[in-house]
C-alpha cells in the first residue's frame, strides 16, 4: 500500500466534524458546512491525482537511492548518504525512513526536507557499528506531499541489501594518511627519539622543523646541492632496520568478551591489531598474526607482499569470541612451531587479578625467551569513573576501596611481567591502538627489534 493521508487531512476532517456538530444547534450553518464539505472531498481527490497521474510519461516520479560503502567499519562512524529526487513539476515534502539494521537498536533514522521541482536533496547521517558480520539494510522509504499536504504517497528504494562489518578500516586509513604526512601526532603517536646506532643512512634532505638538529649536514648545507630545497639547512635522513617480523597474537577467550562503549575488548584488539599490522608494513617490517582460545585458531605468517593486509583484514573478520579458559600452552607451543626468527609479539590479552596472571607466567616467560615479548592489557576505564566520583555515602567508601584494590592489582600485574623482563602495556580500550604503536616505535627507536 502506497495510499497515506497525512496529518493535515485529520486536522482538517476533525474541523469538519465540529462544525457539523455546532450546525445541529445553528441551523443556519449546515448549508455552509456542506460546501465545505464538498470542498475537502474535491482538495483530496486532487491532491491524490497529483502524486499518482503520471506527467509526462514518468513512471517514478521520485527517486531515492542510498549510498553507502561496499562494507562497514566496525566501531568507526560510516557515513551514509541518501539521494532524492524531485521528478514532479510541484515542491514536494517528504518525510524519509530508512530502515537500517536491527542491530543498531535505532527508531530515529526519521528525516523530514523540502524537495524543489527537478532537484535533487542529499541526506547524511552516520552509523557506527559495534559487532562484526553481516548486516542487513531494508528498504529506503520516501513519503511525498504535494504543497496541498492532505494525502501522502510512498516510495520504496533499495530494498534488502547485505553488508558485512568488516574490522576498521577507517582507522587503518587514518593512521595511514598520517603516517605517510609525518602526523601522527595528532591521534597521540609520540615523537620517539632514536637511540643508538641502529639506523642506515638512505638520503639527504631538506631540513624541516622538528627534526634532530645533531643530523644537520653543514658540508652539504654550505654547498646547497638538494635539488628542491627551500633553505640553506640539509639533514642526513636514516632508515630504520628492515624486514624484522611483527607478530600480533590475540586472545580470543573469554576475559575479552568485557564490553566498553558497546564494542568488545575482542574488536577493540582486532580493530588495534589491523591498523599495528599496516603500520609495520609502512615501516618497511612483516606483519603475521596469530589467534588462539582454548584451540588453536587463525594463523598468518609475517610477510610484507602485495595484498597481504586484505588477507590479514579477511582473517580478522572471521574471528569470533570463545567462552572457555584461554589455552597459553597451546600459544606457547603455536609460536614454537610457527615462528622460528626472532620477531616482536604483541599479545593482546586482559588480566584481571594477579594471580590469573602468574599462572600463565611460564608459558610467558618462554615465549620472551626467544622472542620480545609485550603484552597488552585493558584498564577497566569504567572502574576508573566510578573512583572519580566522589563518595557522599559510607557504602560509597567501601565500594571505591575495593575498586581500588582491583586497579592496583593490575598496576602489579605490570611491575610482576617486568620482573621477569617481558614487556606490559597497560592501557584503556579507547587508546589501544595509539599506546600500543607508540611502545612499537618506541622499541624500533631501542633498537630492540
Amino acid at each position: 500500500m502506497s495510499f497515506f493521508l497525512t496529518r493535515r487531512f485529520f486536522y482538517l476532517l476533525t474541523a469538519l466534524i465540529v462544525g457539523f456538530v455546532v450546525a445541529f444547534f445553528l441551523p443556519w450553518l449546515l448549508g455552509p458546512m456542506q460546501v465545505l464539505l464538498a470542498a475537502a472531498a474535491l482538495l483530496t481527490l486532487l491532491d491524490a491525482a497529483l502524486l499518482y497521474v503520471p506527467a509526462g510519461g514518468r513512471a517514478a516520479p521520485v527517486f531515492g537511492r542510498r549510498e553507502m560503502g561496499d562494507k562497514l567499519a566496525n566501531g568507526s562512524d560510516n557515513d551514509v548518504r541518501l539521494f532524492i529526487e524531485n521528478r514532479y513539476r510541484f515542491g514536494i515534502q517528504v518525510e524519509v525512513i530508512d530502515e537500517i539494521p536491527h542491530q543498531f537498536q535505532r527508531r530515529d533514522v526519521l528525516f523530514e526536507t523540502t524537495v524543489l521541482p527537478g532537484q535533487t536533496q542529499v541526506i547524511s547521517y552516520q552509523l557506527r557499528p559495534t559487532k562484526r558480520g553481516e548486516y542487513e539494510f531494508g528498504a529506503l522509504n520516501v513519503y511525498a506531499a504535494s504543497p496541498l499536504g492532505l494525502v501522502r504517497r510512498r516510495f520504496r528504494f533499495d530494498q534488502a541489501r547485505v553488508v558485512p562489518v568488516y574490522p576498521s578500516f577507517l582507522q587503518m586509513r587514518q593512521y595511514e594518511l598520517l603516517a605517510i604526512h609525518n602526523r601522527l601526532t595528532e591521534v597521540g603517536i609520540k615523537r620517539i627519539r632514536r637511540v643508538g646506532q641502529s639506523m642506515e643512512f638512505e638520503q639527504l634532505r631538506p631540513y624541516v622543523a622538528g627534526d634532530d638538529p645533531r643530523s644537520i649536514n653543514w658540508q652539504a648545507s654550505a654547498r646547497r646541492t638538494i635539488p628542491g630545497a627551500t633553505d640553506t639547512l640539509v639533514i642526513n635522513h636514516f632508515q630504520d632496520e628492515r624486514a624484522q617480523q611483527v607478530y600480533c597474537l590475540i586472545d580470543k577467550g573469554r576475559v575479552m568478551r568485557m564490553p566498553f562503549e558497546g564494542l568488545s575488548l575482542l574488536d577493540y584488539a582486532i580493530n588495534a591489531t589491523l591498523v599495528m599490522s599496516n603500520i609495520a608494513l609502512l615501516k618497511h617490517d612483516k606483519a603475521g598474526l596469530i589467534t588462539f582460545s582454548n584451540k588453536p585458531g587463525a594463523t598468518v605468517a609475517a610477510e610484507r607482499r602485495a595484498g597481504h593486509m586484505r588477507t590479514i583484514l579477511e582473517v580478522l573478520y572471521h574471528q569470533k569470541t570463545q567462552y572457555l579458559e584461554t589455552d597459553y600452552e597451546l600459544l606457547y607451543a603455536t609460536v614454537r612451531a610457527k615462528v622460528k626468527q626472532r620477531s616482536l609479539l604483541i599479545l593482546f590479552t586482559n588480566f584481571e587479578t594477579l594471580q590469573g596472571m602468574q599462572r600463565q607466567l611460564p608459558y610467558l616467560r618462554g615465549l620472551s625467551k626467544a622472542h620480545l615479548l609485550l603484552v597488552v592489557f585493558f584498564e577497566n576505564t569504567e572502574l576508573r569513573t566510578f573512583l572519580d566520583a566522589p563518595a557522599d555515602t559510607t557504602v560509597d567508601v567501601y565500594n571505591q576501596t575495593i575498586a581500588e584494590k582491583f586497579q592496583q592489582e593490575k598496576r602489579q600485574i605490570v611491575l610482576e611481567l617486568q620482573r621477569y623482563g617481558i614487556h606490559a602495556l597497560l592501557t584503556p580500550p579507547q587508546q589501544l591502538t595509539a599506546n600500543t604503536i607508540n611502545k612499537y616505535l618506541e622499541f624500533k627507536s631501542r633498537g630492540l627489534i
